[in-house]
């Protein structure tokens, strides 16, 4: 080994990055540490000259959005375990996100080991990985795949993306948290749509069919006087990637609506108001499937 580092010199440099990500992105939904035992076993083994050698490596989770504009909405799951002997030797960086066929995904992860293996020996380098997947990630979402690996196995090809957009009704909507939920969750998932609290709610969300699903699981689990999915609608978008997504989308991101009858401190919501707004998005027809009139 040319660093000639030793264990427990490797073990203070884990904790100190560790430690730097965890400034840098205070929030779960960017870093999240997937195993805290590891951490504090490996705390333990730098604190004390007795300790055995930590049992298990830290794995944890960065999630970044690319620089690219046309790639607001996409999401990378930068999933990693650090070694014993890192930073002596490379993470373990596996690059993931629902919109990469299987094969890009294999690319792109190439990619960044070869650039890692070029720029990081020795050194701590997860935030260059991070810095890296910011950079390019974006842009093997939409790479063809060269005719010859494409036709050699079909095996490997994207499957089709199903762009889903599901109608939610709710008795009704009044708390703060799962309106904070509603916002936070699909903000998390990527997915866009309007939320209408009071009585009745509406929710309708829009995006990768798995994020919607993912949602819906979630909110479900809240406790509701009554909740369903009123309507459903799936557009299988062959081999699409991401612009094919931002093409199907209705709505630009997720917000609350708020359409009070007569400032009736938003109890009851102004039907005609939500009949309008539909109207304008091209969705009036769904307002018969939730209140069976039509809209005035």
């Amino acid at each position: 080994e040319a660093t000639g580092m030793t264990n427990r010199e490797e073990a203070e440099l884990q904790i100190s990055e560790l430690d730097l990500l965890s400034s840098m992105f205070p929030y779960e939904e960017e870093f999240v540490v997937t195993d805290q035992l590891a951490v504090a076993e490996l705390k333990h083994y730098v604190e004390n000259e007795s300790a055995e050698m930590p049992s298990s490596k830290v794995h944890f989770i960065l999630n970044v959005k690319p620089e690219d504009p046309n790639a607001s909405m996409v999401e990378f799951s930068v999933v990693c375990a650090l070694p014993f002997k890192y930073p002596s030797v490379l993470p373990e960086i596996t690059v993931r996100s629902p919109l990469l066929s299987r094969s890009q995904q294999v690319q792109l992860n190439s990619d960044l080991k070869t650039y890692l293996m070029q720029n990081c020996s020795g050194e701590p380098c997860v935030l260059s990985a991070r810095e890296w997947v910011k950079d390019h990630a974006a842009a093997y979402i939409d790479r063809e795949l060269s005719s010859s690996s494409a036709t050699t196995s079909h095996a490997m090809q994207a499957e089709d993306v199903v762009f889903t957009r599901l109608w939610i009704y709710s008795h009704h909507i009044y708390n703060k948290q799962k309106r904070k939920n509603i916002i936070e969750w699909s903000k998390e998932l990527s997915l866009s749509g309007f939320c209408m609290p009071g009585k009745p709610g509406v929710v309708c969300v829009e995006g990768l069919q798995s994020s919607c699903e993912e949602f819906w699981s979630r909110i479900r689990r809240l406790t509701w006087k009554r909740i369903l999915i009123r309507h459903r609608e799936d557009v299988s978008l062959e081999g699409g990637g991401l612009a094919e997504i931002q093409k199907q989308r209705k709505f630009p991101t997720l917000e609350e609506k708020c359409f009070d009858a007569h400032g009736a401190r938003g109890n009851h919501m102004d039907l005609g108001q939500l009949y309008q707004f539909l109207e304008e998005k091209g969705c009036a027809d769904i307002f018969q499937m939730y209140f069976g009139v039509e809209g005035h």
